[in-house]
């Protein structure tokens, strides 16, 4: 009976301790707002020399949207596929029990 009184001890310490490591941890990964500096304003700021690598131009737009199209494409024809071949799956059935129930 001491062994587990002595059990249910360590348990709930055990438990407590892993509540106060969680709730540090939480606390530990909370930031704080710290104002940019004059270097990370910097080269947060738009360069013109690099605008034209930028990829938000309209056919990096029209190239996404096609990819986009033609995946949606591709699952309708999967689901398609897998709608015809368990049609002809059931009417097979259906044939072979007609088959089976009249002979």
């Amino acid at each position: 009976m001491a062994f587990l009184l002595n059990k249910a001890s360590i348990l709930s310490q055990v438990g407590s301790l892993k509540q106060n490591t969680v709730s540090s941890f939480a606390q530990s990964r909370r930031g704080y707002h710290i104002e940019l500096g004059e270097r990370e304003k910097a080269l947060l700021a738009d360069d013109p020399a690099l605008r034209r690598f930028k990829s938000h131009t309209k056919g990096v737009r029209r190239i996404k949207r096609f990819g986009d199209v033609l995946t949606i494409i591709v699952v309708a024809g999967c689901c398609y596929e897998i709608y015809v071949r368990a049609v002809i799956r059931e009417e097979a059935r259906k044939a072979a029990k007609s088959v089976t129930g009249t002979a």
